[in-house]
């Protein structure tokens, strides 16, 4: 199903509303900035300089080749569409959801956005995808872990009518705190002593690395858990990681991570 634009914010819009004319060679604005990311998104490198220039020209004519549209070396509506549809494609309506749990809402649209390759482009913390998963800000300072579950929750929690549980954050601290405070939060201790089933969770719930008792470095989308004690592993999707699980990596992906002795706190959705 196609977007909701009910209450969409106006960030939101900003990367996927069409431009109003045509953009062509000679253009310089942050319009053409965005085309440059989504070129390279697709594969075809160049520059990211907002200068709609002879080389972007040609990654255009190159891009619409590729997706069977008129090779003009401009950019209209549906180019434009044609670029940023990996963004629609993660942001689009999940059908038939009006049977299922809040976590499986989650689990669905989660997959949704993994299954579109996010990743920084244009440097570290950077481009389009960072932007939509935290307000519309992007650059070194933005690490997009907490920003990409939070997203995700707001997205399922919206397509079912109802107010996410938690108020969410581009801070793992902040959604420790607000999971707290709501009663959803199951320290990871508790699932390790078997104080608490792992499937009492639901579908799927947020990890937290945690690194001390107030500081937790990284966050993303939890499931399947298998095993029991110190021997538990979970699978995961999360943003801004690598092959190594670092929170300041490059992109979102699926990955398996070991409970171990409790290094990871959890959220519950209700």
């Amino acid at each position: 199903m196609a977007i909701n634009f009910n209450k969409v914010p106006r960030y939101i819009h900003a990367e996927i509303d069409p431009p109003t004319k045509i953009i062509e060679q000679g253009v310089k604005n942050g319009t053409v900035q965005r085309i440059q990311e989504w070129l390279n998104y697709h594969q075809i490198r160049t520059v990211i300089d907002n200068d709609y220039g002879p080389a972007t020209r040609e990654c255009i004519r190159n891009f619409q080749k590729k997706t069977d549209l008129p090779i003009t070396g401009k950019v209209n509506k549906k180019t434009w569409e044609a670029l940023v549809s990996p963004i629609h494609s993660a942001l689009s309506q999940p059908s038939q959801i009006e049977s299922l749990s809040a976590s499986e809402v989650v689990m669905i649209i989660a997959t949704q956005h993994v299954e579109q390759r996010p990743f920084e482009i244009g440097g570290a913390n950077e481009g389009p995808w960072v932007r939509l998963y935290c307000g519309g800000y992007h650059g070194r300072d933005w690490a997009w872990c907490a920003g990409f579950v939070t997203l995700i929750m707001h997205q399922a929690y919206f397509y079912r009518g109802q107010r996410s549980p938690i108020k969410g954050s581009v801070s793992c601290d902040s959604l420790a705190a607000q999971a707290k405070r709501a009663g959803l939060f199951v320290p990871g201790h508790s699932i390790v002593r078997g104080e608490v089933n792992w499937n009492s969770l639901g579908d799927c719930c947020i990890f937290l690395k945690r690194r001390t008792a107030t500081d937790w470095t990284h966050a993303g989308i939890a499931f399947g858990a298998r095993g029991s004690s110190k021997s538990i592993v979970f699978f995961t999707i999360e943003g801004n990681t690598n092959d190594e699980g670092s929170r300041e990596g490059y992109e979102a992906c699926r990955r398996i991570r070991s409970l171990g002795s409790g290094s990871y706190d959890f959220i519950a959705f209700k």
